[in-house]
């Protein structure tokens, strides 16, 4: 089963995961520190909360598409590629607490998609941070504000690797 991604930064997570989980009428799938994400069965979505500053407005943080297998997610990216689309592939990546194999593009508006398998669960939110300590919910794969882009340079040490 594929099921469309909903990312939202939020500023209050506790606030937001109380108001999702009364909206959608179930709990978040997974909790951990500063991220939280919900496996909506009607309608089928991943709702994902990520921890923003205290008070910010909730923004959208990005898109995506999970599928089942990473022989999809290299579907995924030989169609749009084929479609002319940049295509980023990211595999064996950790990210959300989860494995994944992934492929990122953008939309005309700058608004990043991804299409990813979540291939095994994972204790930290993305890969070690190396001298900058470990990546965050707040740190990692974050798209510029101005361009909507992820700036793999700016990223810390194999994030979004």
């Amino acid at each position: 089963m594929s099921r469309v991604q909903l990312a939202l930064r939020v500023g209050d997570l506790e606030g937001s995961i109380d108001f999702y989980t009364k909206l959608f009428g179930t709990e978040p799938a997974k909790l951990r520190p500063g991220y939280a994400n919900f496996a909506i069965a009607e309608p089928p979505l991943k709702l994902v909360l990520l921890e923003g500053e205290p008070g910010q407005a909730t923004v959208m943080d990005h898109l995506g598409v999970e599928v089942e297998t990473s022989e999809q997610v290299n579907d995924a990216t030989q169609r749009l590629t084929g479609e002319g689309m940049e295509a980023l592939p990211e595999d064996n990546t950790t990210c959300c607490y989860a494995l994944q194999d992934k492929v990122w593009v953008h939309g005309p508006g700058k608004e990043p998609w991804e299409v990813y398998t979540v291939k095994g669960d994972s204790p930290t939110y993305g890969a070690d941070g190396g001298a900058g300590g470990a990546a965050t919910a707040s740190t990692c794969c974050q798209p510029d504000a101005t361009t909507g882009e992820v700036d793999k340079a700016a990223q810390p040490e194999d994030c979004c690797a």
